[in-house]
């Protein structure tokens, strides 16, 4: 093993030049301790000169990373978390430049992936959600509301920014009574709940989400279960808000407590309340909008991510709708 280690592993001293040391290593050194979870190379400081000792491939990609963390270190003055973590993933993949737009679009880092927008309005849609605490995001399926949602609200726990995640749906009986469903009320209700599951399993190690699903420190409830509540230091999602009536979103909105976000997820063209009752989304729509710190935005058929049949299935029923009511008012001119 020693015999390998010495015909594999290397050293190298890096000298960055005129950098803010103190800036780019972190307090502590934390900066260099978050690189080195991400890497089997070595690390040392020795004033200005980083020292590497590890493999060729590793050692070829630390130099690009800390010649970019010094870049960003003399441009903005700081280096944070996320953009330590995406310049790691850029340099992994081979892409050595770090734009401002890379940066802004990147929520949450994975084991092996960066969770970031991928359109335009995905792109708006978290630029927005940083700056205020309610916001509406509104379009059909497939655009990734639900997945960036979770995302922004686990960077966001993953950073103590906050000490709870909620996510909520509404259960709507679409078709089937929740009396008829086999189990307890917890297997009865589960399904509605399971996209949510879904997305936090992609987002964080299960043993993890184990742990914090226990102590209650992310739930996922149904809509009815957060009356009564305040809730505080929290990111809270309600997702497929258009099933939620008027007088369940006026609740889900009042429960906001200090130091809270919330996102609020819904495509108003799928609503499967009885028709006498108006939905909650549609309504927020316009009694909000102008209030600072509520904030709307719309996706498109364009932001859809899913396989590229999404796109075509939602283009040929909106195509299929509109002829339908084309004909219907043809039929009553004829009238």
């Amino acid at each position: 093993m020693e015999g390998r280690e010495k015909v594999t592993a290397i050293e190298k001293k890096l000298k960055l030049g005129n950098v803010d040391m103190m800036t780019l290593l972190g307090v502590n050194d934390q900066n260099i301790s978050l690189i080195e979870s991400y890497f089997t190379t070595a690390i040392s400081v020795r004033g200005e000169n980083i020292l590497l000792r590890g493999t060729p491939e590793e050692i070829e990609i630390l130099e690009k990373v800390f010649n970019e963390l010094a870049f960003l270190v003399n441009k903005n003055r700081q280096l944070t978390q996320q953009d330590i973590e995406l310049v790691i993933q850029l340099a992994k993949n081979g892409q050595e430049v770090v734009s401002d737009n890379d940066i802004d679009a990147a929520i949450l880092f994975t084991k092996n992936d960066v969770i970031k927008a991928k359109t335009p309005g995905q792109f708006e849609f978290i630029k927005v959600a940083r700056k205020n605490d309610i916001v509406f995001a509104i379009g059909p399926a497939g655009t990734g509301k639900t997945y960036l949602s979770v995302a922004l609200a686990v960077a966001a726990f993953k950073n103590h920014l906050v000490n709870k995640i909620v996510l909520c749906r509404p259960a709507v009986e679409a078709g089937e009574s929740l009396g008829f469903l086999p189990g307890d009320f917890r297997e009865k209700i589960d399904p509605y709940l399971r996209p949510l599951y879904d997305a936090l399993e992609d987002m964080m190690p299960y043993e993890k989400l184990k742990y914090y699903l226990e102590r209650n420190q992310i739930e996922i409830v149904p809509l009815a279960y957060m009356r009564g509540r305040t809730l505080n230091n929290a990111f809270v999602i309600l997702d497929e808000a258009q099933n939620a009536t008027a007088l369940q979103m006026k609740m889900f909105l009042t429960r906001l407590g200090a130091n809270s976000k919330a996102i609020i997820t819904g495509d108003i063209t799928q609503i499967d309340l009885p028709s006498k009752k108006e939905s909650g989304l549609v309504q927020a729509q316009a009694i909000l909008s102008g209030i600072d710190g509520v904030a709307f935005v719309y996706f498109t058929k364009q932001d859809v991510v899913r396989h590229k049949l999404v796109k075509e299935i939602l283009n040929a029923y909106e195509k299929y709708q509109n002829g339908n009511n084309n004909g219907n008012h043809n039929s009553e001119e004829k009238k």
